[in-house]
């Protein structure tokens, strides 16, 4: 890596050096979150393979303060129901056996009518975008197929819900041009692909789906990384990493008033195993230079206690069994540093 002119620069009280040069975009810093003027009605998630599962948990336990998700490779609402032995089904790894989705919906209802998630009635407002390669070798489309059937039985409509399922991608986020070949089902679980001859740009079909049309992508994102302490939300009994990060655009930076998405990595993907690929080569990044979006990047590392070899999002109870609910220590943790960028009391949106 080449960098040039570092400068130190302070931000909310925070100290960070911003590096010019080919990685202008990474800053090197490990403080507290900082808060922001961030719009309490423009927040969204979106994840890949076990944070696509935790996409789908978040969406549908803060659906009164969420208005859409991007589930890229990921199963229904609590799906493995709290049984380590269920994620094979969940996954569409046991042909001719997919998730029952009507049976999420019920227990999702349960949890909503005793207050441990948000109303269903707010689904009817979320907007959806779910992908699953035909390529895919870990989370197999039959899964994904019961993802959509989930969230329409769940109340979203047909018309607030994208399904795209005929790409050729194997298990991976799809970008323009960095990582693997599409077809691949390979670390970092990145690949570019091509539609209709056309370079495929997963973060802006996702952030298009959920927000509308937005401004075109910076060809080289201006604003800046920031590493922050989880352990202020979390502790290490919940499995997330010492330290999570944030993209902030210039603009967010200058007081603008700005969206909040929050993307969630796969297994195998946090940055103590891929690096800043899923945080920086996503082109997450580049949409939100351009669309007053602050992108929170949370992290969770593999582990032995709570037993999380994989470094996977917990989608199927090795937090404890309201991993699905808002007292659960991973969507408590992120919601916590959602109401952090937002900088104020949250207000519902739905």
């Amino acid at each position: 890596m080449n960098y040039e002119t570092p400068s130190l620069a302070v931000v909310d009280g925070i100290a960070t050096l911003t590096l010019s040069g080919p990685d202008a975009q990474k800053t090197l810093a490990a403080n507290a979150l900082p808060s922001y003027a961030g719009d309490p009605s423009q927040t969204s998630v979106s994840g890949l393979s076990s944070g696509a599962f935790m996409a789908v948990q978040y969406q549908v336990a803060y659906s009164g303060s969420v208005v859409g998700a991007g589930v890229v490779a990921g199963g229904p609402y609590y799906c493995a129901a709290g049984n380590i032995l269920n994620t094979t089904i969940c996954m569409g790894q046991v042909p001719f056996v997919p998730p029952n989705p009507a049976l999420m919906v019920t227990a999702a209802k349960g949890f909503a009518s005793l207050g441990q998630i948000d109303p269903l009635s707010n689904l009817q407002k979320a907007r959806i975008y779910v992908f699953s390669g035909t390529k895919d070798t870990v989370v197999y489309q039959q899964a994904v197929d019961a993802t959509v059937s989930f969230f329409k039985e769940a109340g979203v409509p047909a018309w607030n819900l994208q399904y795209e399922n005929n790409v050729a991608a194997g298990h991976a986020f799809i970008t323009p041009a960095f990582g693997n070949v599409c077809s691949d089902n390979a670390s970092p679980y990145i690949s570019h692909c091509a539609v209709a001859k056309q370079k495929y740009d997963q973060a802006g079909a996702l952030l298009q789906q959920i927000y509308g049309t937005l401004k075109q992508p910076a060809k080289s994102p201006t604003g800046r990384i920031v590493p922050f302490d989880q352990r202020e939300f979390a502790t290490a009994w919940t499995g997330m990493a010492d330290t999570g990060f944030l993209y902030v655009p210039k603009s967010c930076d200058q007081g603008a008033t700005c969206k909040v998405h929050v993307a969630f990595h796969g297994c195998k993907q946090s940055e103590a195993v891929v690096g800043d690929d899923f945080y920086a080569k996503t082109n997450y990044n580049n949409w939100a230079d351009t669309n007053n979006i602050l992108v929170l990047y949370p992290q969770v590392n593999a582990s032995t206690v709570p037993f999380n070899p994989r470094g996977c999002w917990d989608w199927f109870g090795y937090t404890g069994a309201d991993y699905v609910l808002k007292s659960g220590s991973q969507m408590s943790a992120v919601n916590a540093m959602v109401d952090r960028l937002l900088g104020a009391v949250q207000i519902k949106c739905g």
